[in-house]
């Protein structure tokens, strides 16, 4: 998260986000037509406001706050997104499963690839803590099956969905799971979380309580930006999906790359700067938050407006999703990785994507 400038706010960063909620109050509801584009490059812009103000707050508050921070902050626009594309136009009730399928698995793969990557590139064998990645995949990995692979084994309710009880006991089991998590990272093994080198190469000082709290109302403003602007261009790309004739679970990976680009800026920036935990803990981080949280409470709206979800996954991404988590084992198993385990991720994330577009 180093890398922040935090004796000034850019105006760049003020302005985007304000242009982006006033776009939308101006085009929300009218016809989008060649206005998607520049939509589509304020929608750019407000994301990364939102970096920078999120790594302002991050360095203020330390680690592991830090990161903790912007995985909420990016659950806040995953979990608003789909609520409100749940709420507006054509229903898709597997649009959560898509979008928290392809978050785990842009995540364990995509991002933490290329982070692998760009680390091992300039420092060769990269370190992070063992105790603090086998924390986020051991409470990843339950929650994963527990939402996107164990519907389509339980009889209760045909195919994918699960019974108003058993959704319920999910997403209990998630919330639970995830308050677990964070008083491990918060409380008793903080440690865990922090960088191998103890923070002695951070760039900038900490930033003033005046700065943070700006960059705080700021980041709010620009997340707001990025959920209210993507809501706009929903029927755009829906409308996009289908001209190409690419199938419905599209939409959840796009969802999905829109609300992971903060973290996934912030986190290739700190492995650029051999911070390899701090890029985990972005990464992993938002895996865990969007599930543990998303889950939820997208299920809660969707029980309150009667839309069933539909959350199991298909065979073949099942037996995809569990080659993931043992590579994944593998790759942090030892405390140091190298540009093969990231390329390893990068190709199985290109896997991913290609099987979505042929299933």
């Amino acid at each position: 998260m180093a890398g922040a400038p935090t004796d000034r706010i850019p105006l760049h960063s003020i302005i985007l986000p304000v242009l982006g909620v006033a776009a939308w109050a101006v085009v929300g509801k009218a016809g989008l037509g060649l206005l998607a584009l520049a939509l589509a490059a304020v929608l750019l812009g407000s994301v990364l406001a939102a970096v920078h103000h999120a790594e302002v707050v991050a360095l203020r508050v330390g680690e592991p706050y830090g990161t903790l921070i912007l995985a909420l902050a990016v659950t806040a626009i995953e979990a608003g997104l789909i609520i409100s594309l749940m709420l507006g136009g054509d229903p898709n009730p597997g649009l959560m499963r898509d979008s928290v399928h392809a978050a785990v698995m842009l995540v364990l793969h995509g991002l933490a690839g290329a982070c692998i990557v760009v680390a091992s590139r300039r420092h060769r064998d990269a370190e992070f803590r063992v105790d603090g990645a086998n924390s986020f995949l051991a409470v990843l990995i339950p929650m994963a099956t527990l939402v996107l692979v164990l519907p389509n084994h339980l009889v209760s309710s045909p195919g994918p969905y699960l019974s108003l009880p058993q959704l319920v006991f999910v997403s209990l089991a998630c919330l639970a799971l995830y308050g677990a998590f964070l008083f491990i990272q918060t409380n008793w093994h903080r440690e865990y979380f922090l960088p191998v080198d103890g923070g002695a190469h951070a760039e900038h000082a900490r930033p003033s309580g005046r700065i943070a709290m700006a960059s705080a109302a700021l980041l709010v403003v620009a997340l707001s930006s990025v959920v209210l602007l993507a809501k706009a261009l929903a029927p755009a790309l829906e409308e996009a999906v289908g001209a190409v004739g690419a199938p419905i679970a599209v939409v959840g990976v796009i969802v999905a790359a829109i609300v992971l680009m903060p973290e996934s800026a912030a986190a290739i920036r700190a492995a650029a700067r051999n911070r390899l935990q701090s890029s985990i803990n972005l990464a992993l981080g938002s895996a865990v938050a969007c599930i543990g949280l998303t889950v939820p409470a997208v299920a809660v709206v969707a029980w309150w407006v009667g839309q069933p979800l539909a959350l199991g996954i298909s065979p073949g991404q099942t037996t995809l999703l569990a080659l993931s988590f043992a590579v994944s084992i593998i790759t942090y198993g030892t405390g140091r990785t190298n540009l093969l385990c990231g390329i390893v991720h990068l190709v199985l994330a290109a896997t991913y994507v290609f099987s979505v577009f042929a299933p």
